[in-house]
């Protein structure tokens, strides 16, 4: 009875001995991997180090489909991780990103998602960088619903509507956060090379952007990004690209998907993360 039962400590501590040597070569080999490299090779010790060290900069999303990423045919999040990189590269820093964005949400869609989901609130009070997309579904909610009857003056009361609940999402983030970089980006008329003619639609869309400008400068450590003249010409400006059929001639925003002509594609959403990231370097190390 004795001897089966030091047969088996002996069994047991055999088996832990293997474990732990196991374990020991393991460890060996994945230092080994990391730490003796050649100098001059992929991850050596001084970029290990650095990786190890570098500062975490988070960086929260929330708007609309713009955000959500719509059109991005690589279904990454659109502009969003585009500018997490570079970022990244400007502030030398890992950007750690989250994104709330919700297609066909308008401004006051997106407020009452931040007033009651509490990832969002969370998100907020980490925040380092936030960026916005909001107002082109409230200007689009104005041509679904008075199509037939359209008029510049049918925007009016819309307008003062989408400013009030501007003014309240901007006081939620900073009740949540004070200190964050926020950038607005703006909305943009993405009929114009269809529609060339229908001025109004542009002097609406001008106008929406005028006055979300004027808010936003109001605020403190908050950008606004106007992206309607990169995008609504579509890319550098260069009209489109028209093409024939018989007598019909079709012109199409290049910087828009091709799926519904209306959200940016993979070269939109690059523009409009540029157009952020303009404003990042501008602005990122002020205090």
């Amino acid at each position: 009875m004795k001897k089966n039962k030091y047969k088996g400590r002996v069994r047991r501590w055999l088996i832990e001995i293997v474990v732990f040597v196991v374990a020991i070569f393991a460890i060996f080999t994945v230092i080994g991997h990391f730490l003796i490299r050649p100098a001059g090779s992929e991850l050596s010790n001084k970029n290990l180090k650095a990786a190890l060290t570098q500062k975490r900069l988070d960086y929260m999303a929330i708007g609309d489909s713009l955000t959500e990423g719509i059109g991005d045919q690589t279904n990454q999040g659109g502009f969003v991780p585009l500018l997490a990189n570079t970022i990244g590269d400007i502030s030398d820093v890992n950007v750690v990103s989250q994104n709330f964005g919700v297609a066909g949400n308008t401004s006051t869609q997106i407020y009452k998602r931040m007033t009651k989901e509490k990832k969002i609130q969370t998100a907020i009070k980490k925040a380092d960088v936030i960026t916005i997309t909001v107002g082109g579904n409230d200007v689009m909610k104005v041509i679904r619903t008075q199509l037939m009857n359209l008029t510049e003056r049918s925007f009016d009361k819309p307008a003062q509507a989408y400013q009030k609940q501007l003014t309240e999402i901007f006081d939620f983030i900073r009740k949540y956060n004070p200190d964050a970089q926020v950038y607005v980006l703006g909305i943009y008329n993405p009929f114009y090379l269809n529609f060339p003619d229908i001025t109004e639609m542009q002097d609406v869309i001008d106008h929406w952007n005028q006055a979300t400008q004027e808010m936003v400068m109001e605020q403190k450590k908050m950008y606004f990004v106007p992206i309607n003249d990169l995008l609504y010409q579509g890319v550098d400006g260069n009209r489109g690209v028209t093409s024939s059929n018989g007598d019909i001639q079709t012109i199409t925003n290049d910087a828009l998907f091709e799926e519904d002509h209306f959200h940016p594609n993979n070269i939109g959403y690059q523009i409009m993360s540029d157009a952020v990231a303009v404003a990042y370097k501008e602005h990122y190390n002020e205090k």
